[in-house]
């Protein structure tokens, strides 16, 4: 079993990659391969609407999003981590997850469903319940479990040095490594045990007019 950790940040070693190591090396002793996916500084653009990605199943913007898209259905779990900017996920987090969660539903990909995921957010001190929010609702579009732990998915610093020195979040994203593990070998054993995935209805769209 492999979960795929994304880093958010502009900073590939930063706070969000320090919380994120702690995850993955976690996961890593329950016997679950990682990878941690850095989505780089570059500027990612925002989708753009041109619905393209329904007819070439990936996005038009060739980057990291096709990257990211291109080895997502190899893998059994997600865990995205991301600053707080403006209490709220970076600009290029946002964008990234719109246009991969929008190409994924668009192609025909179903790349995500009932996959477990989870969040992980970094803050020097305020926000990371707004983003904490902005951030599961993605999840429960794309019907992927979302994974908790014992308090919301956050550390604090404004330097990886500071982050490890924040020792209820360091704990908090251990914790969030052994649920996130746990869910992986139930899922796995209920699968081997003949347990079907549920049935799955024509999706229909109401669009909210008088």
């Amino acid at each position: 079993m492999k979960v795929m950790l994304v880093n958010g940040s502009p900073n590939e070693k930063g706070c969000t990659y320090t919380a994120l190591t702690e995850v993955a090396e976690t996961l890593q002793k329950e016997g679950i391969d990682t990878t941690i996916f850095w989505i780089g500084k570059k500027a990612i653009t925002g989708c753009t609407a041109c619905r393209l990605c329904g007819t070439k199943k990936k996005c038009v913007f060739d980057d990291k999003v096709n990257k990211f898209l291109d080895i997502a259905g190899d893998y059994d779990g997600f865990i995205f981590g991301t600053p707080v900017h403006f209490a709220a996920a970076s600009g290029s987090m946002t964008s990234f997850l719109d246009r991969v969660f929008y190409a994924d539903l668009r192609g025909g990909r179903e790349s995500f469903y009932l996959k477990p995921a989870a969040c992980v957010i970094s803050a020097r001190r305020a926000g990371t319940t707004a983003t904490y929010d902005q951030m599961n609702k993605y999840f429960g579009l794309k019907q992927m479990p979302i994974i908790s732990t014992q308090y919301w998915n956050m550390v604090h610093g404004a330097t990886p040095e500071q982050v490890k020195q924040d020792f209820e979040g360091l704990q908090t994203m251990r914790v969030l490594g052994r649920n996130m593990a746990f869910f992986l070998k139930c899922k796995e054993a209920g699968i081997k045990a003949g347990i079907a995935f549920p049935e799955k209805e024509e999706h229909i769209f109401t669009n909210f007019i008088r």
